[in-house]
């Protein structure tokens, strides 16, 4: 069995990534999307139910499974949805709270996606790959570059048009019971500066340097 060079530790910050094989599009339509949304914040916590199993629960039943999870796995400080990739930004709240996060995630969609196209076989690329976050000033760069992503590739134009991110999150145009992160646990964002930190530096591969290291493409 191999052992990552960077071992995942509770109170650790890390950049997490997986790609489809041979990045293949895998969310193709707003399903897809909204799908993958629900299973990060389905699994964050430990489940005594697969999500698919949870979905066929009667509704009274739905809110006993999620009234009686109470351990975290994760905290998730950000995210994006990409076609063929995710990225994470992830702090392990209880051992091996991460690996047990991943594996039901990426599990679990791969079977909803392999049924949905009746396909067989694996559908992510290896492993997810990690890199530990060590400073504050990394973790903000490296939120814009993962809230940048769409725009860097020509989705949309502005990063608070693409619905599969927590960046309208970190400028308040979704709050309460709606939000997956847990971002000022580790982060001191205010909603204007933060704005024009990524919105007015579209050109930011010049800052990219910052968090090179951090990078997993």
């Amino acid at each position: 069995m191999s052992v990552r060079k960077v071992q995942l530790f509770n109170g650790g910050v890390f950049h997490i990534y997986s790609r489809s094989i041979a990045e293949y599009k895998i969310f193709n339509v707003y399903s897809d999307f909204v799908r993958m949304k629900n299973l990060l914040v389905y699994y964050m916590k430990k489940r005594p139910v697969s999500y698919s199993d949870f979905l066929a629960l009667k509704p009274e039943m739905q809110k006993k499974v999620i009234e009686e999870s109470v351990e975290n796995y994760v905290d998730i400080i950000a995210y994006c949805i990409m076609p063929t990739h995710i990225h994470l930004i992830l702090s392990q709240t209880t051992d091996n709270g991460i690996s047990k996060f991943m594996e039901k995630v990426l599990k679990s969609y791969s079977m909803y996606y392999n049924k949905k196209t009746r396909r067989e076989g694996p559908l992510w690329s290896g492993k997810f790959r990690n890199v530990l976050v060590e400073t504050d000033e990394q973790l903000l760069h490296l939120t814009r570059y993962i809230h940048l992503n769409p725009v860097t590739i020509y989705l949309v134009e502005k990063p608070e048009e693409w619905e599969y991110s927590s960046y309208r999150e970190y400028i308040g145009e979704i709050e309460g019971k709606k939000r997956i992160c847990n971002f000022e646990k580790y982060l001191d964002i205010k909603i204007g500066s933060y704005r024009i930190f990524v919105e007015e530096r579209k050109d930011y591969q010049r800052e990219l340097q910052k968090i090179k290291h951090l990078m997993l493409e």
